[in-house]
């Protein structure tokens, strides 16, 4: 019988709570109900196993990522909203480790998968940012994925100690935004030219 009020949603809290703890990839059934207080069998009465519970802690960290960027972004433009952008990655990132791996490489299920959907509105927040750039939009897609990787690799190796060589990263990661600003700045002039 299944722990009364428990449910596939406090299954995901939990898990998103152990995987920001332990790491994505070390997150157990049995550590989910040892922190639930049921039987592992007991789970399977509100998700589909573990893959199931990874796949709803990869939505919930898009759907939180996404709200995150879309505050961050709100009313600002240019450099300045290319810079609230990163430091709303950069922060979810440092902030729920476990959660934003469960993000990377997750498949979509189908159209109404719930992940397709918070994904969608997190490349969408990043084109807005990239569409104020004048980015073309037979270049959006690369910018976006320029944008993602160089976000993500700094994000990612500063949440795992990946800066261990003197320098302060924060002066580093405000480089990187200038960087991105001054490399983003000449597809404005592109799209200028060819109207």
């Amino acid at each position: 019988m299944p722990r009364a009020g428990l449910s596939a949603v406090d299954i995901t809290w939990a898990g998103a709570v152990i995987v920001d703890e332990v790491g994505f990839h070390n997150l157990t059934l049995g550590q989910l109900a040892e922190r639930l207080n049921v039987r592992a069998p007991s789970l399977y009465k509100h998700v589909g196993g573990l893959a199931d519970v990874q796949h709803r802690i990869a939505t919930l960290a898009m759907t939180e990522l996404d709200d995150a960027i879309r505050d961050a972004i709100r009313g600002v433009a240019g450099r300045e909203a290319l810079g609230a952008l990163a430091t709303a990655i950069r922060t979810y990132v440092a902030e729920h480790p476990g959660r934003y791996a469960a993000t990377i490489g997750a498949r979509f299920a189908g159209p109404d998968d719930p992940l397709l959907k918070a994904s969608t509105r997190v490349i969408d927040s990043i084109s807005a940012v990239l569409r104020g750039y004048g980015i073309a939009e037979d270049e959006i897609v690369h910018a976006i994925r320029a944008m993602r990787c160089a976000l993500h690799g700094f994000a990612t190796l500063q949440a795992t100690d990946g800066f261990q060589w003197s320098g302060d990263a924060e002066e580093s990661f405000q480089w990187l935004i200038g960087f991105m600003d001054r490399g983003l700045r000449p597809a404005r002039r592109r799209v200028a030219a060819r109207a």
